[in-house]
């Protein structure tokens, strides 16, 4: 298969790495790659599309997909390893996070901690892993049960402060371990509460991530009335603010998902009135679903139901070459730089960070 080929870049600045001049037909390969290793859970988050619908058939992406899509696109800098299941349930995931760092790749993904074991941590200290991002989402037991389905709050808890030990104990200093609150107005004055709870189990890093939500027929926690973003109140702000000091004097950094540094920037409009218009995803990242579906970022399958709404190829039956230069995705990129994007990108900058 012909492989995709590109400039080294910073991985950490991925989207920034676009073309000088945004046309339909990319003048470059995808610098990131997002694959979503399972779409298996053990979970219920209430702000989470697989929870209330199968989105595809339940599958962990096998090694010999994996490897092919990897084997396709030798220069890409970044390596996402989720999408909407839980990666450490997956047995090849260390082996997956090895084939990557071999090759030079800036390698993370998001994990509910559930399963953080000191087996299954050693094995991605072991496999180089640079970024281990725990979706936590409460500060307490009730709110995590609330929002993700499970009690297993002080069991995350306990995993991580353990892997944090075992870091320490091994003198690694990766993964980078970093705690992450979906920001909702249920969950908003636990903030300052959420730093103190990152600083106990000895992590350093904590995001504030903005709320993906249906535009219709919302579901669960993912509804509008739940977003902060351009709703911030006064009594909301503050809180921001004082879990930013909060951070700062507990020496933990504290900011917001995405390009945004501030965590209170993240949760305001800076745009014209069309909010997808700064997207580079499109020409900067290809995302694999665990059966090898082709779309158009990680935030598609929040933002509008139905994947054969925004399927742009198939990597078990097209090369990457094919279906980045393709038709389909030549047509989604037209469709962004008009005045009516794809539906599921129509309000994206109202629910998400770039």
């Amino acid at each position: 298969m012909a492989v995709l080929t590109a400039e080294r870049a910073d991985p950490r600045r991925y989207h920034e790495v676009v073309p000088a001049r945004h046309d339909a037909e990319p003048t470059q390969p995808p610098v990131c790659l997002y694959l979503e290793t399972t779409n298996r859970c053990n979970l219920l988050c209430t702000t989470c599309p697989r929870t209330y619908e199968e989105l595809e058939p339940p599958a962990d992406m096998s090694f010999e997909l994996f490897k092919s899509i990897v084997d396709q696109s030798p220069n890409v800098q970044r390596a996402v390893l989720h999408g909407v299941g839980e990666p450490m349930l997956v047995k090849d995931l260390h082996r997956m996070v090895r084939y990557l760092k071999d090759r030079g790749v800036y390698v993370l993904f998001n994990t509910n901690g559930t399963v953080l074991n000191a087996k299954n941590g050693q094995a991605m200290i072991d496999a180089g892993l640079d970024e281990l991002r725990v979706s936590l989402d409460a500060a307490t037991a009730s709110s995590y049960k609330a929002i993700r389905g499970k009690n297993y709050f002080d069991r995350i808890l306990r995993n991580v402060r353990a892997f944090r030990e075992q870091q320490e104990k091994g003198g690694h200093d990766r993964p980078r371990v970093s705690a992450w609150l979906t920001g909702l107005k249920e969950t908003v004055d636990e903030l300052p509460a959420f730093v103190k709870v990152a600083a106990s189990i000895g992590v350093k890093e904590v995001y504030l991530q903005r709320l993906v939500f249906f535009e219709e027929d919302a579901i669960g926690m993912a509804r509008p009335d739940q977003a902060l973003y351009e709703k911030l109140t006064n009594e909301e702000t503050a809180k921001i603010d004082e879990a930013t000091a909060l951070a700062a004097e507990l020496g933990l950094s504290f900011s917001a998902s995405g390009a945004a540094s501030e965590p209170g920037m993240s949760l305001k409009r800076h745009d014209d009135g069309s909010p997808w218009s700064l997207c580079r995803r499109p020409w900067a990242v290809m995302y694999f679903t665990a059966n090898g579906r082709a779309l158009p970022c990680c935030i598609a399958p929040f933002s509008q139901r139905g994947y054969e709404n925004y399927t742009l190829g198939d990597a078990t039956q097209q090369s990457l070459r094919e279906i980045w230069e393709g038709a389909a995705y030549q047509s989604f990129r037209d469709d962004l730089l008009s005045d009516k994007p794809p539906a599921s990108c129509a309000n994206c900058g109202m629910r998400w960070s770039l």
